[in-house]
């Protein structure tokens, strides 16, 4: 098994750097060069105008890697972000600048509506990262679990595709439940973007949860099959599902 070696990418688009985005870049892309080696594959399924851009998620250190995978791509990353990281000082100016969204999990921000936010930022023609799990895998091997519709929905309602996204190496930096940020020896985190998901059989109808749910089910078996590709093994047969373990669940519905 190969992956594609790593590679200079273009800039991203003018409209899209502001100078928040330029501050950011100088104080953060050094320090996470440092964290890691980054390769990545399948780049050329990224569609030039919106996109949902749909990772696995099993370490909290995920959005970092993320961000800076498709950054190197030549593309600002834009994530929908628990609200609590904006009411830090500074962090949270940043991140509204930086356009990323906040979502309250519990239910109490009155007028919340990240779904809405997300599908008003594609509307102008970015893209946005949304982790379909919602919260880091339950799975004990750290395969993707039962997803959340958030993605799928946000996706459909603006009419734009859903990419697959794949990583494996990032909890070898940071453990998933526990542990300490881990530098050395320096590691090597991969990610495969995939082709659009085929969510045709979806599109331009209203749907109720179950269809929901089944389109979501689609989206994480690309994910899943994306993995397997970088683990280089496959995934147990049935997804696993917090529920079912008595487990809780955080993020959206």
């Amino acid at each position: 098994m190969t992956t594609a070696p790593a590679r200079s990418a273009p800039p991203p688009a003018p409209r899209e750097i502001t100078l928040r985005w330029r501050v950011a870049q100088v104080a953060l892309v050094p320090p996470i060069r440092l964290l890691a080696r980054y390769r990545s594959s399948g780049a050329e399924h990224l569609p030039p105008g919106a996109f949902v851009l749909a990772p696995n998620h099993y370490t909290n250190i995920d959005p970092v890697m993320v961000g800076y995978a498709l950054w190197r791509e030549g593309r600002v990353p834009r994530f929908l972000a628990k609200d609590s990281l904006f009411r830090i000082p500074v962090v949270g100016w940043m991140l509204r600048g930086l356009g990323q969204i906040p979502v309250d999990r519990s239910g109490r921000t009155r007028g919340s509506d990240p779904l809405g936010a997300a599908a008003r930022l594609i509307g102008g023609g970015g893209g946005v990262i949304v982790y379909p799990e919602g919260t880091l895998t339950r799975d004990p091997d750290l395969w993707p679990m039962r997803g959340k519709t958030g993605a799928v929905r946000v996706a459909l309602e603006a009419g734009v595709p859903v990419i697959p996204l794949a990583h494996w190496g990032a909890q070898h930096v940071l453990p998933p439940y526990g542990g300490g940020l881990r530098i050395l020896p320096r590691r090597t985190v991969r990610f495969r973007f995939g082709p659009a998901v085929d969510l045709d059989a979806y599109r331009g109808r209203r749907l109720d949860a179950h269809e929901l749910a089944e389109a979501t089910g689609i989206v994480m078996a690309a994910i899943t099959a994306e993995l397997e590709q970088l683990r280089g093994e496959r995934a147990p047969a049935e997804r696993w599902d917090p529920a079912e373990h008595g487990q809780s669940e955080y993020g959206l519905p």
